[in-house]
């Protein structure tokens, strides 16, 4: 009986093992900002960012993740099982859409790098009650203007 519970166990082992090392599952553990655009999804978004005004100074994960060490791995895996998940059983949409936890965490991320600047912005809820977050009239500043990119550029060099 122990025999092929350990056979069993040693060939999951090892399609885990083959599985992490094909999808380079390490380099999403980084801060690489190519490897967010491993998904042709993020290719627009990629290319604004590389030419916007952000470039020089934040990577994805400066403002999309947590700068804490543990809840930033609890969101980028959170998020890693949502884009595998949606790859594998379900289509994947033309734009990705922030959930609200994503919006907050980006926000928290934004007064954090210009708390200097918005010491005296009321940046909280507006007066009517709704909810306003710097992105809403700051949206281009990270990725750029919008708009469509056939070809996006790729410089892996730059961020190892």
């Amino acid at each position: 009986m122990k025999i092929p519970l350990i056979i069993g166990i040693m060939a999951l082992l090892a399609v885990m093992g083959v599985g992490l090392y094909v999808t380079d599952f390490t380099a999403y553990l980084g801060n690489n900002p190519t490897t967010c655009n491993n998904c042709h999804v993020m290719d627009a978004v990629y290319e604004g960012w590389y030419h916007g005004a952000h470039k020089n100074w934040a990577v994805c994960s400066d403002c999309h993740t947590p700068h804490a060490l543990i809840p930033k791995y609890i969101v980028k895996a959170q998020s890693g099982y949502h884009h595998v998940t949606a790859f594998a059983f379900s289509p994947i949409p033309d734009a990705i859409r922030a959930k609200e936890s994503s919006r907050q965490v980006v926000q928290e991320n934004c007064v954090r790098c210009h708390a200097d600047t918005i010491a005296n912005i009321e940046y909280g809820p507006m007066s009517d009650g709704s909810e306003f977050y710097c992105f809403q009239c700051h949206r281009s500043v990270a990725h750029g203007e919008r708009g469509v990119s056939i070809l996006p550029y790729q410089h892996s060099e730059e961020y190892k």
